[in-house]
């Protein structure tokens, strides 16, 4: 077995759980392939004992891996997805942060888990995510062009709203009057956008939400769209540039740019681990913290 590792590191939480893996790994002769800067802090603070070969971008993961481990929380996930991107490799998040929705696996588990990592006692989650292009281009995003969460448009240097003139495939849905607008994939929804009062969605569902960013209009409402649909944005504000932002990642974009924003033709896979589901996620997290049946 093969596997891609790439983290964050905190002080008091990452060690541990590194040491853990890396002890049950090498016991049980699975080769590791360490994220280069990764790699070069958990060598800084003697985490790891000997030298491990290290990937540094997406060019260096093919086929040959059967899994890439994120060490961290979902935003790491967030940024592993950046690595993986097309090319089929599963994605397993071990919680070195706060509790979130994607990386599931507890440091009190990880042997447990682990065992079933090398037994392949464990399914894929299919994650949709979201393609961005503008008119005209914008070299910013030529290479890393695709959200998992979000892409999410907003002012900048102006307490004054926005215009985001909406239009699903051509035909004009709405212009929003609002500090910005999000449009969310399944795994996105339990994010920003339901921060900003959007619906949560199950990470199978074959959809997106649209969801404004604090609208001057009350009755302007999150809406729920097949996820074949076809986006262009185009925003309008008293500044000339405002910010679009790919889930962390933020570029500055001049005023009346049309952005299009449609499915990508790849998923991300993530690993799902027996007993650690969404739904469990979702009960834990936001409801009631307890399994209520009698």
């Amino acid at each position: 077995m093969k596997v891609a590792i790439y983290g964050q590191y905190y002080q008091n939480n990452t060690e541990p759980i590194v040491k853990d893996i890396f002890e049950f790994f090498n016991k049980n002769k699975v080769e590791m392939i360490i994220e280069s800067n990764f790699s070069n802090i958990l060598q800084e603070k003697n985490v790891i004992g000997k030298e491990f070969k290290t990937f540094t971008s997406h060019t260096d993961l093919n086929t040959s891996f059967d899994m890439l481990i994120s060490i961290g929380g979902d935003g790491t996930i967030l940024k592993a997805s950046t690595l993986v991107r097309d090319s089929g490799i599963p994605i397993l998040g071990i919680n070195a942060g706060r509790l979130g929705f994607l990386a599931t696996v507890q440091k009190e588990n990880i042997a447990e888990f682990m065992q079933l990592i090398i037994e392949k006692k464990y399914t894929i989650s299919k994650r949709s995510l979201l393609n961005l292009s503008c008119i005209p281009e914008n070299v910013l995003i030529q290479d890393i062009n695709f959200a998992m969460n979000e892409i999410t448009v907003s002012r900048k240097d102006t307490t004054s709203m926005i215009t985001v003139e909406t239009y699903l495939n051509n035909e004009y849905l709405n212009s929003y009057w609002a500090d910005g607008l999000i449009i969310a994939t399944p795994t996105g929804s339990t994010g920003y956008s339901m921060s900003c009062g959007g619906p949560i969605l199950t990470p199978e569902v074959n959809s997106l939400v649209v969801t404004p960013i604090a609208p001057h209009n009350l009755n302007a409402r999150p809406l729920v769209i097949p996820d074949e649909t076809e986006i262009r944005l185009k925003v309008s504000g008293r500044e000339e540039h405002y910010l679009v932002s790919m889930d962390s990642r933020v570029i500055s974009v001049k005023n009346e740019t049309i952005l299009v924003i449609k499915k990508t033709p790849f998923q991300i896979n993530m690993v799902e681990i027996p007993g650690e589901t969404f739904l469990k996620t979702l009960r834990s997290k936001l409801y009631w913290g307890e399994d209520r049946r009698n």
